[in-house]
C-alpha cells in the first residue's frame, strides 16, 4: 500500500494538471489517511492462519511473523498521529490589490477570520510557511517504508537496504527546512555520522558472508547449531557486534550518543518528532530478532578441541548490551542534569530510556521482553505527546510575541528566509508562567513528564517497574540498583521543568496582557506589506494531545489489554 501510495505521489506531482490542486496540506493530510489505511489493512493480516509460525516473502529475505505485523501497525499509528498535527498552522497570504480596505476590516474586527477578510481583496496565492512544501510527504512514507521493511527483515542484504531506505529518509528529512542554518547543520552531521554507522553495518556483514557464505539469517542460525569451528564462531562474533554497534550508534545508545544531543536540538520540532520515536521503534525490535535468534549460540555445545565456542560468542554480545545499557543509565541521567535547552535535556532523557530498553533486551527473558515491547510502546506514546504540547507552545509564544508588537514580522519567519526556527521553544525559561496562559497544556505536559520520571500510577511507572522486575527476577542486582538510582536523579531535571512552567513569573518576551487562550480557536490577523498571517492551533492537534494524555493518565484502569497483548507476543517469541 505504502509502495502504490509513493508511486502515485511521485506521478501527481509531476504532472502539472494535478501538482497544481495537490498543496501541501493536502498531501499531507492524503499521507495521514495513507498511513492509517496501510494499518488497517495490516490488521487483517492476522486473519492469515499461517501469520503466527511466520511467512517468508521474497525468497526470504523478508520474514512476516505476528511481531512483526503488531509493529507495523504500531508504527503506522505512531507516523499518522505525527502528521496529523503538523500543517494548518500557518498560513501566508499576498494580497495584490485593495490592501487598505483589508487593512481596515482586519483593525475592525480584532477575531476576523480569513472568510471574514472583505471580498474585493483579490487573494492570488497562499502557500504554508513551513518550508516543507510538496517533498514532505514523499520523504515520510519512504522512512516508514524502510521501517515497516526493517521490522520483517531476515537476510543481512534486507536488512542493509531496509536500514538505508529509513536513514536516508530521515537524513534528508532533518535538513528539509534549507533556509535554517541549524536545520542544515544537524542535518549534515547527522548524515556524516549515520553513514559512519552504516559502514559498520555493512562490515559485520561482509564479515558474516566470508566466514559462513550466507546471508539468510535462518540459514546462519542453523550452521551455528550445528557448526564447531572455532574459525566461524570467531567471525560470526566480531561480524555480529560490528552490526550491533552500528545499529546502538543509530539508536543513540551510550557512549555512541554524542551526535543525537546536537541533532535533537538544532532539527525544528516537528522533525524532531520524527527522529526520536519512528528510526528506534524498527531498530530495537530489529536487534531483539538478531539477539533471540542468537540465542542458539548459548545451546551449543563447547567442544574440548575449540579453543572458541559460540557460547562464548553469545555471553560477548550480551555483555556489550549491558555495558551499553549501564552508560546510558548514567549518562543520560547525570548530563541531563546540567542541560538548559529543552531538546537537548529530552534527548538525554531518550538515551536514559534507551538504557532500560538494553537492560530489557540484554536479560533476554519471556518476562524481560514482555517488559521490553511494552516499554518501547509506552515510550513512543510519552515521547510523542511531549513533543506535541511542547510544538503547540511554540506556537501559542511566537502568537504572544507577534501580538505584543507589531512589527513582530522581525521575531517570526516571515522574513525572505520563510523557515519555521523561531516558531521552536529552544530554552527550557522560555516555558515560563505557561501554566497562567495555558494550563490545560501545562497539566498535560507535567503528566508525561511524571510519567517518564516513573511516578506512579501513570503509564511509565508500569514499564520502568516491569524491567526493575525482570533484572531482579534474573539476578541482575547491580543493573537493577543503578537503574533504581538514576530514576530518582532524573526526576530531578523532570521536576525543574514542571517548577518553571507553574512559576508565576512570566516571561520578559512575552507580553502578559495578550495571551492566547487555549480554549479558543481564534487565529490571529495582522498586516505588512500587503501580506496577511493567519494563525491557529488545529482541533486534532489539542484532540490527539488530549487523548494521549488520557491514556497516560488512566492506564492503570485499564492495563490488561495492553499487558496481555505483549505478554503474548513476548511468548510467541519464545516458541511457548
Amino acid at each position: 500500500m505504502i509502495t502504490i501510495s509513493i508511486l502515485i505521489l511521485i506521478v501527481a506531482i509531476a504532472i502539472p494538471s494535478f501538482n497544481k490542486y495537490l498543496s501541501p496540506i493536502l498531501l499531507t493530510r492524503i499521507t495521514a489517511i495513507v498511513l492509517f489505511y496501510s494499518g488497517v489493512l495490516a490488521l487483517n493480516a492476522f486473519y492469515i492462519q499461517s501469520i503466527g509460525s511466520g511467512i517468508g516473502v521474497y525468497s526470504g529475505l523478508f520474514h512476516v511473523n505476528i511481531i512483526s505485523q503488531h509493529l507495523d501497525i504500531f508504527i503506522l499509528l505512531i507516523g499518522g498521529l505525527i502528521l496529523i498535527p503538523r500543517p494548518g498552522i500557518v498560513e501566508y497570504i499576498k494580497v495584490l490589490s485593495n490592501s487598505s480596505n483589508l487593512n481596515n476590516s482586519v483593525k475592525g474586527n480584532s477575531g476576523s477570520t480569513l472568510e471574514n477578510i472583505s471580498t474585493s481583496s483579490k487573494i492570488i496565492h497562499s502557500e504554508i510557511l513551513t518550508g516543507l512544501g510538496d517533498k514532505y510527504s514523499l520523504i515520510i512514507l519512504f522512512s516508514t517504508l524502510g521501517s515497516i521493511l526493517l521490522l520483517s527483515s531476515s537476510d543481512l542484504l534486507s536488512m542493509y537496504l531496509s536500514i538505508e531506505l529509513q536513514s536516508f529518509g530521515v537524513y534528508i528529512l532533518a535538513t528539509l527546512f534549507r533556509d535554517s542554518r541549524l536545520a542544515t547543520s544537524a542535518g549534515l552531521k547527522y548524515f556524516l555520522l549515520g553513514g559512519l554507522s552504516s559502514c559498520f553495518i555493512l562490515l559485520g556483514a561482509g564479515l558474516i558472508y566470508f566466514y559462513t557464505g550466507l546471508t539468510n539469517l535462518e540459514s546462519i542460525y542453523s550452521l551455528i547449531s550445528v557448526s564447531s569451528f572455532s574459525e566461524i564462531s570467531q567471525g560470526l562474533t566480531l561480524g555480529v557486534i560490528l552490526i550491533f554497534v552500528g545499529f546502538l550508534f543509530k539508536i543513540a545508545a551510550a557512549p555512541l550518543h554524542s551526535w543525537a544531543p546536537d541533532v535533537y536540538d538544532d532539527s525544528p520540532t516537528i522533525v524532531t518528532i520524527w527522529l526520536t520515536i519512528m528510526p528506534k521503534i524498527a531498530i530495537l525490535i530489529l536487534l531483539l530478532d538478531l539477539f533471540n535468534g542468537s540465542t542458539s549460540w548459548n545451546y551449543n555445545l563447547t567442544l574440548s578441541n575449540t579453543e572458541y565456542s559460540f557460547t562464548q560468542g553469545y555471553e560477548v554480545i550480551k555483555n556489550l548490551l549491558l555495558v551499553s545499557s549501564l552508560f546510558s543509565l548514567i549518562i543520560g541521567t547525570v548530563v541531563g542534569l546540567a542541560q538548559s535547552k529543552i531538546k537537548r535535556l529530552l534527548a538525554y532523557s531518550t538515551i536514559s530510556h534507551i538504557g532500560f530498553l538494553l537492560l530489557a533486551l540484554a536479560i533476554n527473558s519471556e518476562q524481560s521482553i514482555d517488559s521490553f515491547i511494552f516499554y518501547i510502546v509506552q515510550y513512543s506514546i510519552t515521547n510523542l505527546n511531549t513533543f506535541l504540547i511542547i510544538l503547540a507552545i511554540g506556537y501559542l509564544n511566537f502568537f504572544n510575541k507577534f501580538n505584543s508588537n507589531k512589527k513582530g514580522f522581525r521575531y517570526g519567519v516571515y522574513s525572505d528566509t520563510k523557515n519555521i526556527e523561531n516558531l521552536d521553544i529552544r530554552f527550557i525559561t522560555e516555558l515560563k508562567g505557561q501554566f497562567i496562559s495555558n494550563p490545560l497544556l501545562s497539566i498535560s505536559l507535567a503528566i508525561c513528564l511524571f510519567s517518564m520520571a516513573g511516578i506512579p500510577p501513570l503509564m511509565g511507572f508500569f514499564s520502568k517497574q516491569m524491567v526493575l522486575y525482570s533484572a531482579i527476577q534474573s539476578g541482575y542486582y547491580f543493573m537493577a540498583i543503578v537503574a533504581i538510582i538514576v530514576s530518582v536523579i532524573s526526576a530531578s531535571y523532570y521536576l525543574k521543568i514542571v517548577r518553571i512552567l507553574f512559576t508565576n513569573e512570566i516571561n520578559s518576551t512575552v507580553s502578559s496582557n495578550n495571551h492566547y487562550p487555549l480554549n479558543k480557536n481564534i487565529p490571529f490577523v495582522d498586516i505588512h506589506e500587503n501580506y496577511y498571517v493567519s494563525y491557529y492551533i488545529t482541533n486534532l492537534h489539542s484532540f490527539i494531545i488530549s487523548t494521549l494524555t488520557l491514556i497516560i493518565l488512566l492506564f492503570m484502569l485499564k492495563p490488561s489489554l495492553l499487558l496481555n497483548s505483549t505478554q503474548i507476543l513476548s511468548l510467541s517469541l519464545f516458541n511457548c
